[in-house]
Formats: structure tokens, C-alpha cells, sequence
């Protein structure tokens, strides 16, 4: 019986001690992440973004993305569950327009369907094949 206990609790020690993978998702929140990557486009990137990078920040209460499409303003819903993540409709924007880029990151947006985030930065996914890659950036 009580090397029963003990093998037990050996198991319970080495079960508990085994890496799992964290929940990245706290990491989302209560950040700004600012774009330095976007799949597509034939446009250099610092040609789509001259003068300011798209950004983006999640608020975990609404529900709600908000950021600049490194133009204008932007808001929209997002649903994430486990590694999934999809984006609303972006809502009211001002609209200036500024080059293009604008338009080539809001329409991307509308086609990530998960995330993952990997040394530090935020990757938006459609499927397995990262489309915007976000560096987080100070306040």
C-alpha cells in the first residue's frame, strides 16, 4: 500500500512537471502591436506604409479590436477561441486615403481564421501559412 501512495505521487510529480503549451491569449491583451510583415501584396512593405504601420490592440472585455490601418482608425469584433481567431467587419473609419495599404491590411484581416504567437510576436494565420506578422510595441 504505501509504496502504492508513493509511486503515485511520483507520477502526479512528473505528470505536473511536464511542459504544456501556455495559453498564449493573455498575451493578446493589454498590448499594442504594430505590423512589420504582410503576405501578398507585390508592393514593397515600406512602400504599403510610408509613413505609419498598422496597428492593432485587443480588449479582452468588448470583444473588440481597434487600431489604425496606418491611416485611419479602425475598429472591429473578433472571436477567439483556443488558437482559432476571425475578425468582424471593421466599423466606421475616417477615410483618408493614404496609398493603399490601408485597404490591403483591412481586407487581409477579413481572412485570418488563428493565431499564434512565437518569440514575441503575434502572427495572424490563414490555416498553417502566417499572412501579418505584429512586433508589440511600447505605450
Amino acid at each position: 500500500m504505501k509504496s502504492s501512495i508513493i509511486l503515485f505521487l511520483g507520477v502526479l510529480i512528473v505528470a505536473g512537471s511536464c511542459n504544456t503549451k501556455p495559453d498564449s491569449s493573455e498575451e493578446l491583451f493589454n498590448s499594442t502591436w504594430e505590423l512589420i510583415y504582410i503576405s501578398g501584396p507585390r508592393i514593397a512593405f515600406d512602400g504599403l506604409f510610408p509613413e505609419k504601420k498598422p496597428q492593432i490592440s485587443f480588449n479582452k472585455e468588448t470583444h473588440m479590436v481597434t487600431g489604425t490601418d496606418s491611416c485611419n482608425g479602425y475598429s472591429a469584433d473578433f472571436e477567439l477561441n483556443g488558437d482559432s481567431l476571425s475578425f468582424g467587419e471593421p466599423g466606421p473609419t475616417t477615410m483618408m486615403f493614404c496609398g493603399g495599404g490601408e485597404r490591403q491590411f483591412l481586407n487581409m484581416m477579413q481572412k485570418i481564421d488563428g493565431y499564434i504567437i512565437q518569440d514575441g510576436e503575434l502572427n495572424l494565420m490563414i490555416g498553417e501559412i502566417p499572412m501579418m506578422r505584429f512586433k508589440k510595441i511600447e505605450p
